[in-house]
């Protein structure tokens, strides 16, 4: 296997508390070696890039691939290109798919079709996620099933999510839980405020999310089990978790993209990929989920990327079903709205794209040190990226994302040792410099020079 030589650019990887500039040498799918002008023979590949950031490959925890049964939104081939186009090498599966994955065979079916990327399948909690019986969660993690979540639907019966709590906790895997209350939901659409006033959309209240995630960490708390907070979008929500957190439960949380960078007056505009669930929410929400993050309440972001086709976001907004694309904005949402702020330091918000969600999983993965897997993200977080329908890799559009421009392009991303993508380089968009530029007649990739 030929070996890659990333050298000589600013190297984050937060699981070994690493910023500073470095080598790092890859060979036979895994971190050879890393250090200062390290020496590279004829057969290494030399990659440079002036102003560049060597990272570990992203780990995005909350993703819907919908393969099985809506291949018409997102195959798992599709899902895990548009998922290196973001500097994604890792990824976990949702189960809400056609046919549920609530049976072994269908967790080996996704687990062992991720190419590009690495696919860990998330499995129900409760048999076709209709909150009643538990599925077989024993047989689903020797499977390879690494949570279990009935995600798009809470489990309204406190006495099945206890069980199921109790059962991960023996086969030690995380309990992924929705929380939202489907008789506080209703028919609602939006958040619940003046924007839904003016809107005249049915409106969810903040109650909704918060009485579940109360019930959940009590549940959890009482029976010593792992829980981990999908898409957190609320003050009260980032308040129960960091008491729980002081109470010694083991809980952890992620928050997506969008609960930081849209509020409740961006659906105002009806525009059906402002329709998630839960909410868009409040500006007041959207700063206790940005302090949330700063202080390390929230320990995770993910993209909770969910494909809908065109025909069926082109409806009335109350008819469309919930959902934004996400993965290949994960990173750039981030730098934009994070950190080229100042809220958060460049490494941190790599952490909560990595070594934590990896954490929060039980996984190996988002780490640089020696030995560890040579999935690897190389990119510029000063360079903008023009968002538009044609520069996504998924199968879907639905992003109220299209038009905007953000800070943060992918240049390699780096998969077992394989270069899974890379930037065209002749038409990328810097900070001022001439990112066309390769010694092509060499075993060296310049940019910038």
């Amino acid at each position: 296997m030929r070996k890659t030589l990333l050298r000589g650019m600013r190297l984050i990887d937060p699981a070994t508390a690493t910023d500073e500039r470095i080598d790092l040498l890859l060979a036979d799918g895994v971190i050879a070696a890393r250090g200062v002008d390290i020496v590279a023979d004829q057969e290494t590949r030399i990659v440079e890039f002036p102003g560049a950031v060597v990272a570990p490959g992203l780990v995005d925890m909350h993703v819907h691939l919908r393969e099985p049964g809506r291949e018409d939104e997102e195959t798992i081939e599709s899902g895990t290109l548009a998922a290196v186009h973001g500097g994604i090498t890792t990824l976990a599966a949702m189960p809400n798919t056609e046919p549920t994955i609530d049976t072994p065979s269908w967790v080996e079916y996704v687990r062992s079709r991720g190419r590009l990327a690495r696919v860990h399948p998330i499995a129900a909690i409760t048999v076709g996620r209709e909150g009643k019986a538990l599925a077989p969660l024993a047989e689903l993690a020797q499977a390879g099933a690494v949570a279990f979540s009935d995600d798009g639907c809470s489990v309204a019966d406190a006495n099945v999510m206890r069980r199921a709590l109790q059962y991960a906790s023996m086969i030690e895997r995380t309990i992924i839980a929705h929380c939202e209350d489907p008789a506080l939901v209703g028919a609602g659409v939006m958040n619940e405020g003046l924007a839904s006033t003016r809107s005249g959309l049915s409106p969810i209240p903040a109650a909704a999310e918060e009485t579940m995630v109360a019930r959940d960490i009590l549940l959890a708390g009482s029976v010593g089990a792992r829980l981990h907070i999908a898409h957190v979008s609320t003050r009260g929500s980032v308040e129960l978790v960091r008491r729980a957190k002081a109470d010694g439960i083991a809980v952890t949380a992620e928050t997506c993209p969008h609960y930081f960078s849209l509020t409740d007056d961006d659906v105002r505009s009806y525009d059906t990929s402002t329709r998630v669930n839960p909410p868009l929410r409040s500006a007041d929400d959207v700063e206790a989920i940005k302090e949330g993050l700063r202080d390390g309440t929230i320990d995770a972001v993910a993209s909770d990327h969910a494909p809908h086709s065109l025909e069926e976001k082109q409806v009335e907004f109350d008819a469309a079903p919930p959902g934004m694309i996400g993965m290949e904005v994960l990173l750039p949402l981030t730098i934009t709205h994070m950190v080229d702020t100042g809220i958060l330091s460049l490494g941190k918000a790599i952490a909560l794209m990595t070594v934590q969600p990896a954490r929060a999983l039980g996984i190996t993965a988002g780490t640089l040190e020696t030995g560890a897997a040579a999935d690897v993200v190389v990119f510029d977080p000063r360079a903008k990226v023009e968002i538009t329908s044609d520069w996504f890799r998924s199968l879907s559009k639905n992003s109220p994302f299209i038009g905007s421009t953000l800070s943060g392009r992918v240049l390699i991303t780096i998969h077992d040792g394989q270069i899974v993508f890379e930037e065209d380089l002749g038409t990328a968009q810097g900070s001022g410099e001439d990112h066309g530029k390769r010694a092509a007649e060499s075993n060296e990739l310049v940019v910038g020079v």
